[in-house]
């Protein structure tokens, strides 16, 4: 609109304009976000073999529904992590196989969900990526991803083609505040972790490359923007870190939320909830009430179907589209905790469950097969404060296939170790997240809950020294504690992940945590003199330093996962044919009754007169060893003990 402004008459065409603005239409838009959902599509837990209150995407769905119909326009975007992680993902992949022209189960129920937009997350590449492909096929709406590129062999970066179409801009019809429809462009675009190409080195080497989240951004955001896009939405399977950036960056949302052009942020991958977590409202330039970073809107809704992303954003006319005035965002839960008692806020969506019934049931039934016999009960209660009976298991196994797979090899001689972390120990899973077996018959679905995830096995060659500082890294898991002090003291560290706090069986140890941590979550060396790990023997020997040993473990871990020293994939001797949980579940049909007690090799010093207490089920009360006294529930439903 023009306006002629005759001279002295200023002050009455800014009033026309202020009114002419004032009236002009608006967009009011919802996007809602779901994010790893690792396959739990139903609620149910198939560790357990129970119905659940606390996960699943048809619980999700009741959400979606409820929070489509308070708004006339809205959109849907999931964000990754869709197609691992609950024996039902294993079952379609590995058990009875999909193949070329069905449709995965996870897209069975999600294309009853009116998604607009999908985005791969990283463990997308478990199973391959003819999987992949083969899987994404049977979805009725489009997947983006920005920064995985086709490995063309030629280190010419100029000339790389993206491997999934790398965004999508959308027309959508919106009806404005007039009541009148109106036409948006809406772009989308997705983001993986580049360390996809260590954690999935075997499905995708000389296959694929993957490149800096930032720099692909700044290559593409503009060339949206040139192409049209009102709107764009940044689809990152990437947590937040304030860090200082650097290249390769693996929770790079921080950053992305800097890049010009980007008006919206879905993020996911490291099972936080935002807005709602304290830690990251912390962060300067992220408002924590308003849901923004950087002033951009942004949701991660938690993982498991546990939460819904809502964010509202309100567009405004600019030039001949639409841009974004201001939004908001905020998190939706299916379950709330109260106590040990998980409180559900919504019922299923009975559509989805039924959408998935048959591979549901063939999961069951594929879980609940007898592969050996247990002496006494398996849990992960004390996982982290005591050598642990579900840990052994997995190392015993490892153990046992190692010595079987080199001999007649260079290796064969060698001596052998393990290493094998608590993959369930309460966290951000709650309470109830521990491996919980029973004494008696053991079936693949237990074996599922000794290892969770589905690891290839690999072998790496260190030297004593090494192991050692294997095990100076995953000491990080405990806090320091003041011996001379009888406050209470947490020994555990929250913010450090259970998965990276590694036993390695084969020597025996003894950690004192009343040394600081030599190493920080990063692998970086904080504290140079600080030594943790102590009285470490071999053979009823002192650990020679210089003495070569075979390390079993897994693919994540030897490839640089968890950022350890001197595991970053060169130190691998051995790419075993094998997935950890078959090697374990190849075990226990090998020895078909086991005595699953721990062999005590690792202990720690003493604490003094320190009062030092640590969190785990309420269940564990029934199995708690003569040195830990329960005190109470704290305010998410852990108990709490005292460890003397």
């Amino acid at each position: 609109m023009t306006f002629f402004v005759p001279k002295g008459a200023t002050f009455f065409a800014s009033s026309l304009l202020f009114a002419a603005m004032a009236q002009a239409s608006t967009i009011d838009l919802r996007v809602m976000e779901t994010t790893d959902i690792h396959m739990n599509l139903v609620d149910y837990d198939y560790y357990g073999d129970k119905q659940s209150d606390a996960v699943g995407l048809s619980r999700v769905a009741t959400l979606i529904k409820a929070a489509r119909a308070e708004v006339a326009n809205s959109v849907l975007v999931d964000n990754g992590d869709l197609l691992q992680g609950t024996p039902l993902g294993d079952y379609v992949a590995k058990g009875r196989v999909l193949r070329f022209g069905e449709t995965h189960p996870a897209f069975k129920a999600m294309n009853l969900m009116d998604y607009d937009v999908g985005n791969v997350g990283n463990h997308e590449f478990n199973y391959g990526l003819d999987f992949l492909m083969k899987s994404l096929s049977g979805a009725n709406f489009p997947y983006v991803n920005s920064n995985v590129y086709v490995d063309d062999g030629d280190n010419d970066a100029s000339n790389d083609q993206p491997y999934f179409q790398p965004y999508i801009i959308k027309d959508k019809t919106f009806v404005d505040s007039d009541g009148n429809k109106q036409s948006v462009k809406i772009g989308y675009i997705g983001f993986v972790p580049p360390q996809i190409m260590t954690w999935d080195k075997d499905n995708l080497t000389h296959k694929v490359i993957a490149k800096d989240i930032i720099e692909t951004a700044n290559k593409y955001v503009p060339e949206m923007k040139a192409k049209g896009a009102d709107v764009i939405i940044a689809i990152p399977h990437s947590g937040m870190m304030n860090s200082p950036y650097l290249k390769g960056e693996e929770n790079a949302t921080y950053h992305l939320a800097k890049v010009d052009g980007i008006d919206a942020i879905l993020f996911g991958h490291s099972h936080r909830i935002f807005p709602g977590d304290k830690a990251l409202a912390e962060f300067e330039g992220v408002d924590g009430d308003k849901g923004t970073v950087f002033g951009k809107p942004a949701t991660m809704p938690g993982f498991w179907g546990s939460h819904l992303g809502v964010i509202d954003l309100t567009l405004e006319p600019a030039g001949n589209g639409w841009k974004v005035a201001d939004g908001k965002a905020e998190v939706r839960a299916i379950a709330r905790r109260e106590g040990r008692d998980t409180v559900a806020l919504v019922e299923a969506d009975a559509s989805i469950n039924d959408a998935v019934k048959t591979e549901h049931e063939g999961t069951l039934e594929y879980m609940r097969r007898k592969v050996g016999e247990s002496t006494a009960d398996i849990n992960s209660f004390f996982a982290l404060v005591q050598d642990d009976p579900s840990i052994q298991i997995v190392n015993n196994a490892q153990i046992w296939y190692v010595e079987n797979i080199v001999r007649g090899t260079s290796y064969e001689g060698l001596p052998i170790l393990s290493a094998a972390a608590p993959f369930k120990a309460g966290g951000r899973g709650g309470p109830e997240y521990y491996t919980d077996v029973p004494k008696g018959d053991i079936a693949l679905k237990n074996v599922s809950d000794l290892y969770i995830y589905p690891n290839d096995l690999k072998v790496v060659k260190l030297t004593g020294a090494q192991v050692v500082e294997w095990l100076e890294a995953a000491a990080g898991q405990f806090n320091q504690i003041d011996p001379y002090s009888t406050e209470p003291q947490q020994l555990v560290n929250a913010s450090f992940p259970t998965y990276n706090f590694d036993v390695i069986d084969g020597i025996s140890y003894k950690i004192d945590v009343t040394q600081p941590a030599r190493y920080n979550s990063d692998g970086e060396v904080i504290n140079q003199d600080a030594h943790r790990i102590t009285h470490v023997m071999f053979n009823g020997e002192a650990l020679r330093p210089k003495d070569e040993f075979l390390v079993a473990t897994n693919n994540y871990r030897a490839g640089g996962g968890g950022h350890f020293p001197n595991l970053n994939g060169d130190t691998i001797v051995i790419d075993a044919p094998d997935k950890n949980r078959d090697v374990v579940a190849n075990y226990l049909l090998s020895q078909a009754v086991i005595n699953p007690a721990a062999d005590g090799n690792w202990s720690f010093t003493g604490f003094g007169k320190a009062n030092v207490l640590f969190t785990t089920a309420p269940k564990a009360k029934e199995a708690a060893a003569k040195n830990m006294m329960y005190k109470s529930l704290d305010e998410n439903g852990f108990a709490i003990f005292e460890l003397k």
